[in-house]
């Protein structure tokens, strides 16, 4: 028996997010994003089959790379992850029709003001009693760029840069703001808060300069739960440093291995976090059936109403490649593509998964593309893909998984009848929840806040102190500079 496994559904405020074209399919409803229903029907499957998270990501501008520049068009008629919704909004819905099931929603540090994020996370962080976590990104759209504001992105590194001083506002805001006693609701007093227990946190860095105090009271949680997507250096860096769970991803468990271990590796020997305290769960796609035969036929039968343009739209946004100017057919081990494509294609493998060793060409990297984008794909009955998710437990090292849908409904419910009755029967995905009502970091790590090893603990405002921690160290180190 091995160890209990994270179980995350994957979804967008969208048509479409991994599997452009889908909408279409019969079992789709996803052309329902814009209705509440649609969401809190989710939430309370997924809450149900005792998922932990719902994690939501998002972009802020069209993908426009694929026969640009700047055209949407291309991405339009597949809906792929075009239009697109705030994916905050409809937490506080969810929450209210659902017990246990964590909130994990994307915003970026490029261009939400610190300020004003913390003060949403910690709004919805009340109104979810905790249960909410924030997946932080740096965002990676040029179109996103452009309407921001600037005429390109800002440098890759850079806004690792930036993120990292943001981390140190919003701490600053969520966990050093508010002493954890500041607010006593004495009726007798007629004192809501003790004004001596609310403080400033005048934040003057290279980027932000915010003097606070925090606009809302601590929620539960103070800090929302973190994850964070990034295997690049500085994202490496970033998630070693700051998250407590991170996303992670490639075709094959061997190829994973190597990205698990740095990042582990890092978050113990220079920020002095047990490794333990960082959950990594790798996205995948699954197609589930009785049997190996009818999830087949399953396969063959999505991929008929996939939609080969939205996918090359979604390979230019992730790359910003555009692969109009090559042939269906051209093998690209012999042509000469871009850096970008040619380290993207050689992450996914040499020649094209579960096919006998063809190699990747336009055409196939569109059809690999249009059931659940760039995620690994296991097809198969419960036994097939839940021996193979333990293989990828067993040699990428990782906790557990984020289940994009093709469909939906219809993927969760296969997952939730095919896949999890093989896990739960193995020892590997839990029967029911440690604590009922439990706030998003406690069903991970089995604390309310921030642990004592994690970087953003030293900000905490705990009774009884004069000043938090963290505010004693900036004094002395002013003191020191003059």
């Amino acid at each position: 028996m091995g160890k209990e496994l994270i179980l995350n559904a994957f979804a967008i405020t969208s048509p479409a997010h991994l599997s452009p074209g889908l909408w279409r399919h019969p079992r789709n409803k996803t052309t329902k994003y814009k209705t509440l229903k649609f969401w809190t029907d989710l939430a309370q499957l997924l809450d149900k089959a005792n998922f932990h998270a719902l994690f939501i990501a998002d972009v802020l501008g069209p993908y426009d790379v694929y026969k640009g520049p700047a055209n949407a068009g291309p991405a339009l008629p597949s809906g792929a992850q075009f239009p697109i919704n705030d994916p905050l909004y409809a937490v506080p819905a969810m929450a209210a029709a659902t017990k246990n099931l964590t909130f994990g929603v994307t915003a970026s540090t490029t261009y939400d003001a610190p300020y004003a994020l913390a003060r949403r996370f910690s709004t919805v962080d009340h109104l979810a009693e905790g249960r909410v976590a924030w997946n932080i990104v740096t965002s990676y759209l040029d179109s996103a760029a452009r309407n921001f504001g600037l005429d390109t992105q800002i440098e890759h590194d850079e806004r690792y840069r930036i993120a990292d001083e943001y981390m140190d506002v919003v701490y600053k805001l969520w966990e050093g703001s508010w002493r954890d006693d500041a607010v006593v609701e004495d009726e007798k007093t007629g004192q809501y808060a003790v004004p001596e227990r609310v403080r400033q946190i005048h934040h003057k860095g290279k980027h932000f300069k915010v003097p606070g105090p925090h606009l809302c009271e601590p929620s539960l949680q103070r800090t929302p739960f973190l994850f964070q997507a990034g295997t690049s250096a500085a994202g490496k860096e970033f998630g070693a440093k700051h998250a407590e769970a991170i996303f992670v991803g490639a075709q094959h468990p061997e190829q994973l291995r190597p990205n698990v271990d740095a990042i582990r590796k890092l978050a113990k020997e220079k920020y002095g976090r047990d490794p333990s305290h960082i959950k990594i769960v790798a996205g995948i796609t699954l197609i589930a059936a009785e049997t190996d035969e009818a999830a087949k036929e399953k396969h063959d039968e999505l991929l008929s109403y996939g939609d080969k343009e939205g996918a090359l739209a979604l390979f230019g946004g992730w790359t910003g490649i555009d692969l109009s100017s090559y042939s269906e057919d051209e093998d690209f081990r012999f042509v000469e593509l871009p850096k970008g494509a040619q380290s993207m294609v050689a992450r996914w493998a040499s020649t094209v998964p579960g096919s006998d060793n063809l190699p990747w060409n336009k055409a196939r990297i569109a059809e690999f593309l249009i059931l659940g984008g760039m995620q690994a794909k296991i097809v198969g009955s419960g036994k097939t893909i839940v021996d193979e998710l333990e293989r990828w437990v067993e040699i990428a090292g990782i906790d557990g998984f984020n289940l994009a849908h093709i469909v939906n409904p219809g993927s969760f419910e296969d997952i939730i009848e095919f896949v999890i009755p093989e896990l739960q029967e193995r020892g590997l995905f839990r029967k029911g929840v440690e604590k009922e009502g439990a706030t998003a970091r406690e069903a991970y790590l089995g604390s309310p806040w921030l642990l004592d090893d994690h970087y953003g603990h030293k900000f905490r405002w705990a009774a009884g102190e004069e000043i938090p921690p963290y505010a004693k160290e900036e004094a002395e180190q002013a003191k020191e500079a003059k």
